[in-house]
């Protein structure tokens, strides 16, 4: 569900599977994070300009993830866009075309991506490398924690009903100490690589990134349940991606 890579076929997907997949959820954004890094830092070692660096970068994360999460991030705007109750706005999310709304978004989404990459390539390919996985793992933790113990379903079917209130406390706690040691560890490594004078604080930036990248999507998430009476698929899609972002673009504004 969250990426193309094949896994085997499971014969019941229950509460309890559920439950699974989304605590592990951030391992499969570092996993994705790591991949689009790796095209990253190849485009530019072999002769790309930033800017095409980011683009491949975050055209790879596309394509691992068969625009999934930008398709739920589009799907979302729409309904919250429209500004009608509930029951209509999930009706728009459902339908199969995007709206103006969702199509602004998607464009200023992805913009904002690319512009804080190229920032971030510009500096350091290893450094925007790292903070690649840091954003793809935090946007993957913000799904964690959207389908935790306080947050309903907004239909009565669908992906939302069943990963809704599927993982405890515990468990999204383990999964953020899982997200801190991947942003951690990747970025002294990046540290002890390229310039290993600086100081240790140093590697504590991208966590800062990722706290913003959780306060952001906390904030959406609410805003959703609030509109939509719960989560959706199309709502922990555009979670996902609201994390991203702006761990991101916090990454661009706090690194040198």
């Amino acid at each position: 569900m969250l990426s193309v890579l094949p896994v085997r076929a499971v014969a019941v997907v229950d509460r309890r599977l559920a439950r699974r997949s989304m605590t592990f959820a951030p391992a499969v954004g570092a996993l994705l994070g790591l991949a689009a890094a790796t095209v990253l830092v190849v485009a530019r070692w072999t002769g790309g300009t930033a800017l095409l660096s980011a683009v491949l970068a975050v055209g790879t994360l596309a394509w691992l993830t068969r625009g999934l999460h930008l398709d739920g991030l589009a799907d979302l705007a729409d309904g919250l866009g429209s500004g009608k109750p509930a029951e209509r706005a999930l009706a728009i999310m459902k339908r199969s075309d995007i709206g103006p709304f969702g199509v602004v978004t998607l464009v200023f989404t992805l913009l904002l991506q690319v512009a804080a990459l190229t920032a971030l390539t510009e500096s350091s390919p290893l450094s925007a490398g790292a903070c690649l996985v840091t954003a793809c793992t935090t946007g993957r933790l913000a799904i964690t924690w959207a389908c935790g113990q306080g947050v309903p379903a907004a239909r009565p079917e669908g992906l939302g009903t069943l990963v809704a209130r599927a993982v405890p406390l515990s468990r999204a706690l383990l999964a953020t100490l899982f997200s801190v040691g991947v942003s951690f560890g990747v970025s002294v490594g990046v540290v002890v690589m390229t310039r290993p004078g600086l100081p240790p604080v140093e590697p504590l930036k991208p966590l800062v990134a990722m706290a913003a990248g959780l306060v952001a999507a906390t904030l959406l998430r609410r805003r959703a349940v609030r509109r939509l009476g719960g989560i959706t698929g199309d709502v922990l899609g555009a979670l996902c991606e609201c994390a991203t972002t702006a761990a991101l673009l916090c990454c661009a504004m706090l690194l040198p």
